[in-house]
């Protein structure tokens, strides 16, 4: 009995060493846990809290900073994309996160910004985006003319009229004058008047040497009837009833100068439109004679004596 009780106490004896190694084995590695992680057992942290900064944000902010990341990328189109799906948050936090792409190397990514910036304030926004009308690239400074009309910022009626009258491109003018319709600022009438009956430089070596010129693009000119309308000055009616009257000018330009006088409403332009509504080849531009006369009726304007 007797040894067996000495093997009992052995047997308890070992077991005891045993757990003490376990617990000394635990230990050290807690002690190599805290060392290697200040916050502690990090290894059993959940990923949500392995990072603060990310587990602070909102599902707002980390979809920004997600896109915000993809704007380093060396790929265009995932530069691109970000930007797009930076704009389509709608929110002034991710047009200005957007705005960063503006300076983008690619053309094809600051033109996709300058649409991205527009849930700033237009203030804010039209500041992002007048510098593009300087752009190199010609689908850049024509998105940047168009952006500015949505914006209806008056901040950019004197660079958007200096492109009217200066920009090389047609495509570039055009925007110009449609943003300044959209504005609606007065000061922008009488460039756009000028518009529709200046002659500009032809293109081509020769041309250039004996400095022929020829009449302003027809989007152009289309572009600027349609602002004068939306803009609504009296001073534009000389041009218009001009360009109306003109039988060698487009149909198109034509129709879109009937069109903005029966907007405007001044009685200056009765007989003009009433020679349109009767003999004009074109039969689109006779309904707009007449549609323009009405209105004129129904806003009791009458042909002064």
């Amino acid at each position: 009995m007797k040894r067996r009780g000495v093997f009992w106490q052995s047997s308890k004896t070992t077991a005891g060493v045993r757990q003490g190694g376990r617990v000394l084995w635990a230990l050290a590695a807690l002690a190599l846990c805290i060392l290697f992680d200040p916050a502690g057992l990090g290894a059993q942290t959940p990923a949500s809290n392995a990072n603060p900064t990310q587990a602070s944000l909102t599902p707002l902010q980390r979809a920004i900073e997600k896109e915000h990341q993809r704007l380093n990328s060396s790929d265009t189109e995932e530069r691109r994309d970000a930007v797009l799906r930076l704009g389509a948050l709608v929110r002034p936090e991710s047009s200005r996160v957007a705005a960063l792409a503006l300076s983008d190397a690619a053309a094809i990514v600051r033109a996709t910004a300058v649409r991205a910036v527009l849930s700033l304030p237009p203030e804010e926004a039209a500041a992002f985006v007048l510098p593009l009308l300087g752009d190199r690239d010609e689908f850049v400074r024509r998105e940047a003319a168009y952006a500015l009309g949505m914006m209806r910022s008056r901040a950019g009626v004197a660079s958007l009229i200096n492109a009217l009258e200066s920009d090389k491109s047609p495509g570039v003018r055009g925007a110009a004058a449609v943003a300044l319709g959209r504005i609606g600022d007065e000061t922008a009438a009488q460039p756009l008047a000028q518009s529709l009956v200046r002659r500009i430089p032809r293109s081509g070596f020769l041309n250039r040497i004996t400095r022929r010129r020829a009449e302003e693009n027809e989007f152009v000119r289309r572009a600027a009837a349609r602002a004068l309308g939306d803009i609504g000055s009296t001073n534009a009616v000389p041009a218009l009833i001009e360009i109306l009257s003109n039988e060698r000018a487009a149909d198109d330009v034509r129709r879109e100068a009937a069109r903005s006088l029966g907007r405007i409403g001044d009685a200056a332009a009765i007989p003009a439109l009433q020679r349109a509504a009767l003999d004009a080849r074109d039969p689109y531009l006779s309904q707009h004679a007449l549609e323009a006369l009405r209105q004129l009726e129904t806003a009791g304007v009458r042909k002064s004596m």
